[in-house]
């Protein structure tokens, strides 16, 4: 049984449809990703699946069971629009969230703690959310929306605002609470970090569902377009290969741009014509290619 399940769901606002009946199952212990441009339908998405505001058309099964007041207690959300009060201690406001949750004072208490020796900065615990950094705000909304130990958690935009050290802090965590078995609703811009945590996705454009199902399969759809190509020198004649529509010269060899894939032996064949090759492969497409393409298409 899925952890979370969205039938046909829809949500209307007098004339605008901002969810046309979307569809999407995320299993116990995955990480799903949902993308789209601004004003695809992802917040809305989001909204009612945390009970905030209902569909008007289609289910949303938690579990199997429609929603109710006691879903709330496995539930977790981190709004992209950060919402802990700037001049309240954080141990005070985030074990006071932990027991709205139906956690006891103790239990938030022991919870926040751990979470604060996790990411390090056990100091935080009498500060105010106005005294840290931008990043380590966003690592205490995090805290706050875990600090429950929901079942069902709700990320949007998590890694938005943090240096790199702290997008793989905060990456490896959202792993281990993956294979703790929490299911985990995903939603970004970065499209590196949705290759990297998910395997299934929905991109939504203008409301409508464009591209869904497995990444692997998802890429296998779409042409491979480009050849990375490393030589130790230079190859020439690569702009008349038939089938190769642009070439750009890196540190160490080519990328190159193709029209057909037949291309790539020729490639291959021109430049070991001429010495020697490190490497050469034809590329798969990357998701941010697979994202443009296909809300470019929706725009046409």
């Amino acid at each position: 049984m899925e952890a979370l399940k969205l039938e046909q769901v829809v949500k209307q606002y007098g004339e605008k449809t901002a969810v046309n009946q979307i569809s999407l199952k995320v299993s116990e212990g995955e990480i799903y990703g949902l993308l789209g441009a601004n004003g695809a339908g992802k917040t809305t998405t989001m909204r009612m699946v945390l009970g905030l505001i209902y569909p008007d058309e289609g289910k949303i099964l938690y579990n199997g069971k429609t929603f109710n007041s006691e879903l709330q207690r496995i539930m977790g959300y981190l709004p992209e629009e950060r919402g802990l009060y700037p001049k309240v201690k954080i141990s005070d406001q985030i074990t006071y969230l932990a027991q709205l949750r139906g956690m006891s004072r103790s239990e938030a208490d022991k919870s926040l703690r751990y979470w604060l020796d996790r990411f390090e900065v056990p100091e935080y615990y009498n500060k105010k959310i106005e005294e840290l950094s931008k990043g380590n705000q966003q690592k205490m909304g995090f805290i706050a929306a875990v600090v429950h130990k929901p079942q069902i958690l709700i990320l949007d935009e998590a890694f938005s605002g943090l240096d790199p050290v702290n997008v793989e802090l905060l990456k490896d965590t959202v792993k281990e609470l993956r294979d703790q078995g929490t299911s985990i609703l995903f939603s970004t811009h970065r499209m590196e970090h949705v290759e990297e945590l998910c395997r299934n996705i929905t991109i939504l454009d203008r409301s409508n569902t464009v591209v869904q199902g497995e990444i692997r399969e998802i890429k296998k759809g779409y042409p491979r377009e480009q050849v990375l190509l490393r030589t130790p020198g230079e190859v020439s004649g690569l702009e008349s290969i038939a089938g190769v529509t642009a070439v750009k010269r890196q540190e160490r060899g080519y990328l190159l741009t193709i029209s057909e894939i037949e291309a790539a032996q020729r490639i291959l064949q021109q430049a070991i014509g001429q010495g020697e090759v490190e490497h050469f492969e034809i590329k798969e497409p990357t998701l941010n290619q697979i994202f443009i393409r296909a809300v470019g298409e929706s725009h046409e």
